[in-house]
């Protein structure tokens, strides 16, 4: 392998040590929430050359890097620590192309994106499947009450697409054109698994999502806040 590509991957690494020893204690913990990674996944690419089970520093790390702490890879700690992550509303409108995604009813007023940082999401948001993945849905209608009110807002994961990798559990999905927010569980039936999905509130019946629905998970939902007027 040529010595250019080993300098480039070299680099990438000294910057990830410095980025580690910036953070201070829990550093490598610290970067794997940042990224979605595991923190042996992060250990593993500080390993010095040729040592076994190192991993390289591939275009996909710098990208999610990158996002996470801008100015690692120039050696600016303050740049890298301090930076602000800004985490964008889910583009309802852009969902079904043209059209648009139609919900259950509009949402009074929408959530346009959170500021937040780095620590902000470690602390909070300990599973999910990269920073970039992170988006926001200002709840509608009111079949999730009381779990939470029209014109809350959700944190979503847009990087789970199914059951399989998310679990059961509550998640922003589409049926045609129409858009959801409720709880999906698998349910084994004599011809296999189907999926129902429940609302909090009693007064709406679940429905059954059958093989030759149009059916789509857009996200899982992490996080709700819920607002009360005090």
């Amino acid at each position: 392998m040529c010595n250019a590509v080993m300098d480039k991957y070299e680099i990438r690494r000294t910057a990830l040590i410095n980025l580690r020893d910036q953070l201070g204690r829990g550093g490598i913990s610290k970067i794997a929430a940042s990224i979605g990674k595991a923190p042996d996944y992060v250990s593993r690419m500080l390993y010095p050359p040729n040592k076994k089970g190192g991993k390289r520093i591939g275009e996909d790390s710098v990208e999610l890097l990158n996002e996470a702490f801008p100015g690692w890879l120039n050696g600016d700690p303050k740049q890298s620590i301090t930076n602000t992550h800004l985490i964008q509303q889910f583009d309802v409108a852009g969902a079904m192309g043209n059209n648009g995604l139609i919900l259950e009813s509009e949402p009074p007023g929408i959530i346009k994106s959170w500021a937040v940082d780095p620590e902000w999401i470690r602390r909070n948001v300990r599973h999910h499947t990269g920073i970039a993945n992170l988006c926001i849905v200002t709840g509608f209608g009111p079949s999730m009450k009381p779990r939470y009110n029209p014109g809350d807002p959700l944190l979503v994961d847009c990087g789970i697409h199914d059951l399989e990798a998310g679990g059961d559990g509550v998640y922003f999905f589409r049926v045609n054109e129409h858009g959801f927010i409720k709880q999906l569980q698998r349910i084994p039936t004599p011809n296999g698994i189907i999926f129902r999905a429940k609302s909090f509130n009693k007064d709406f019946d679940p429905f059954d999502i059958t093989p030759d629905m149009d059916f789509h998970i857009l996200g899982k939902v992490l996080m709700i806040w819920k607002s009360e007027q005090m």
